[in-house]
């Protein structure tokens, strides 16, 4: 086995290190949690700390079954790099974005595109016993079957405008508004989502022509390496860069203080307090390092297991190098070393959940399905061939994973009274928390990490990947 990945700044910043690590205290967990729930109007809620339990999240007032509980802002979300074939939608809130005939256009040009690329991959002789691999390896975005190619030029003239298919005026998406920095890879929905994601993270980690080239060069690297290994790697790359920024406007603010008030000596040298602070959302959430709590994948043996976990170690010192190259930042040092990043991964692993947007081209289609005649039968002339072309998965959501920050304090139980769902009006990556029967005030909300109605010993075994042993009524009652 080779030797495991150093990394030099785990030595250099030991004690910075660890006093990132170190659990916050009671009270300014509590001070973090108020301001956040303030800050969004969720005062319907409050978060307590247990000795024995952890963070969870309590009843502040009664509800009724189906109430909503809860919409939680993303702290940091990605879209599926393959899901961005099938869906365009907001880089920020990840609503969808253009129209409706952008959508489906751009879908169907992307996905010829693709299949063009794979070409010599679909051309090569494959035995029947592999067939269905083989297409799982060589095709990305949807399945291409029982689809029928659209005349040519329809897709060019849905991307461009000129073909309005009927109807679809009833569902108006925003505009699309490119980068500031010209990446041509982020769009958002509006000039406000745009500011937002570029003062929290993109400014760092735009590829736009407009960026140094060599930290462009660098950048593009790191992504292409996460695209093909782990997206995971990309939300550790906008909590960094969120951080950094924090950090660098706390700086600001801070020696603008001290200039307002004549101080005489004025210092605007790097204070690690301030990192401290910048750091503070990420240190709420419970972490431990990702090759330590990475699950075990099922055709991994278990005599396998320690050189499994120091693979994954490889992976994320491969990464970290590469993002290091890239936005590396000298008051900020700590924040690139392997233990950092490590526990930044493994709290998105055991934390994150999957951020999930329902598509509009499904509605669309559906209002289509509900018209009377003759209505139907003249807008199908149009939509059927589109739809034909789609194919068996016509919509797909937009998929991806996020970290939300009052979700993931919510506990887990297999009998839970409340759970994630999306209503017809949430049409953004907010996390939102409908109430499954009534809760009382001062009751704690759960809701279930897996399949509740999967048998006792499959639910253990599945939450053994959060490094708990379940002891919910449900539970307890089935145990004996």
């Amino acid at each position: 086995m080779e030797p495991p990945p150093v990394c030099s700044i785990d030595s250099l910043c030991a004690n910075q290190i660890s006093s990132l690590l170190s659990p916050p205290s009671s009270i300014l967990l509590d001070e973090y949690y108020h301001t956040l729930l303030f800050s969004t109007h969720s005062t319907a809620i409050n978060v307590q700390q247990d000795p024995n339990f952890g963070k969870g999240v309590y009843a502040a007032m009664a509800f009724k079954e189906g109430d909503l509980v809860l919409k939680d802002r993303i702290f940091v979300g990605v879209q599926h790099y393959h899901n961005k074939i099938d869906c365009f939608v907001c880089s920020f809130c990840f609503r969808f974005i253009g129209s409706i005939e952008l959508q489906i256009g751009r879908r169907l040009y992307l996905q010829e595109l693709n299949a063009s690329e794979n070409h010599g991959c679909n051309e090569m002789e494959i035995d029947s016993s592999d067939e269905e691999e083989s297409t799982q390896q060589c095709g990305s975005g949807s399945s291409s079957k029982t689809k029928i190619p659209l005349p040519e030029g329809v897709v060019e003239s849905l991307m461009n405008g000129q073909l309005i298919l009927p109807y679809s005026k009833e569902f108006p998406l925003p505009s699309p508004v490119p980068c500031h920095g010209g990446c041509g890879e982020a769009y958002y929905c509006s000039a406000s989502c745009a500011e937002a994601d570029w003062e929290s993270s993109h400014s760092l980690l735009c590829t736009g022509e407009r960026s140094d080239p060599a930290r462009r060069e660098a950048l593009l690297k790191f992504v292409k390496h996460a695209n093909e290994t782990n997206d995971i790697f990309l939300l550790a790359a906008k909590a960094i860069s969120t951080t950094i920024l924090r950090y660098r406007k706390l700086k600001a603010n801070n020696f603008e203080e001290q200039v307002k008030c004549n101080k005489s000596c004025v210092s605007n040298n790097h204070d690690f307090s301030l990192l401290l602070e910048a750091w503070r959302p990420i240190s709420m959430g419970y972490k431990r390092r990702w090759w330590d709590c990475v699950a075990l994948p099922e055709d991994i043996d278990s005599s396998d297991e320690a050189s499994f976990r120091m693979q994954i170690k490889e992976l994320a010192f491969k990464s970290l190098q590469l993002l290091k190259t890239a936005i590396f930042d000298k008051e900020c040092e700590p924040l690139f070393s392997l233990e950092i990043f490590g526990h930044i991964i493994g709290m998105f692993e055991l934390n994150n959940l999957d951020l999930v947007v329902a598509s509009p081209v499904e509605d669309y289609f559906l209002y289509i399905d509900d018209l009377t005649h003759p209505n139907k039968e003249e807008a199908e002339k149009i939509t059927q061939p589109i739809l034909d072309a789609l194919g068996e998965d016509y919509s797909i959501c937009c998929q991806g994973t996020a970290f939300f920050p009052l979700q993931s304090c919510m506990n887990h139980s297999c009998c839970p009274n409340a759970k994630a769902f999306k209503r017809d009006e949430d049409r953004d990556g907010q996390a939102t928390i409908i109430a499954l029967r009534s809760i009382c005030k001062g009751e704690e909300i759960t809701i279930s990490y897996v399949d509740e109605d999967l048998s006792y010993d499959e639910r253990q075994a599945s939450l053994a990947d959060y490094g708990f042993r379940c002891r919910c009524p449900k539970c307890i009652e089935e145990e004996s």
